[in-house]
């Protein structure tokens, strides 16, 4: 695929239909970083955050590929690995050409760095990070990957405290599973997950009741093992009630609030 392959006006009309109109120097980042590594938002390979721009786990796989790298190994670092706290960190590195001396990455993953949405899945959050960071540096990558984000504890400067529970954290990126390239529809499981980070972050929401009122919502166990339908149906429906009425939609999500258990 050579450079003129990509058309860099359909993907900034596409980064805009996703996350609305794009401040100028915006656009002129996105149509500098198409150009230059052939990335594309239909593709997934970008996520924009907090006026930001960030490159995704397939988006430094893609490329990487069309680079013909040699290889990639990972080895886990075992003594700052703890499986009882869910602690990992792994060494990636990756060889451009074979033979070649390689490029060194580190990443590691607990459950104080990690989305919720991925808790338990620490060690291949680990994995991903460290892969991420190689591929960074092997290819001149500046752009952070979504991947190495965490959790932002600080509430929006212009939004009211509704947080019953007095904790201000917000979604700032998609799993790690975002390395299963999306096919650039608006109802892929990353663009889902990324509406309701966004109104969790919009309407300064407690993210653990909102998981636990959309697991009701679609009548799963949780919220992972709904349809993705289900999911857009509780999205829309949680958008809606913020804008007509956000102290009711309050109310309800605190009666999912598990009572705290009183020591005698």
């Amino acid at each position: 695929m050579r450079s003129s392959d990509i058309d860099v006006e359909s993907n900034v009309l596409e980064a805009e239909s996703i996350w609305g109109p794009l401040p100028h120097s915006a656009v002129i980042r996105l149509r500098e970083l198409i150009k230059r590594y052939r990335l594309s938002v239909a593709g997934g390979d970008l996520q924009h955050l907090e006026n930001g721009w960030y490159v995704t786990h397939s988006g430094l796989l893609g490329l990487a590929y069309r680079h013909h790298c040699a290889g990639i190994n990972v080895q886990q670092i075992r003594e700052f690995c703890d499986s009882g706290s869910d602690r990992w960190m792994f060494r990636a590195t990756v060889y451009k050409k074979r033979h070649s001396k390689g490029f060194v990455g580190y990443g590691d993953a607990n459950p104080s760095n990690v989305s919720f949405w991925v808790r338990g899945a620490e060690m291949r959050v680990a994995e991903t990070r460290a892969v991420n960071r190689a591929l960074r540096k092997a290819y001149g990558i500046g752009l952070c990957s979504v991947e190495e984000l965490g959790w932002v504890s600080e509430s929006p400067r212009s939004a009211p405290s509704n947080n019953s529970s007095g904790s201000h954290t917000y979604c700032r990126a998609s799993s790690s599973h975002a390395g299963n390239r999306s096919n650039g529809s608006n109802g892929s499981p990353s663009r889902l997950r990324d509406k309701l980070c966004l109104l969790i972050r919009q309407y300064n929401l407690d993210p653990t009741l909102v998981k636990e009122y959309a697991a009701h919502f679609c009548g799963t166990e949780t919220i992972k093992d709904a349809s993705r339908d289900l999911v857009e149906s509780f999205i829309a429906h949680l958008s809606s009630s913020a804008k007509e009425d956000i102290d009711g939609l309050i109310c309800k999500l605190n009666s999912f609030s598990r009572p705290t258990e009183v020591k005698q």
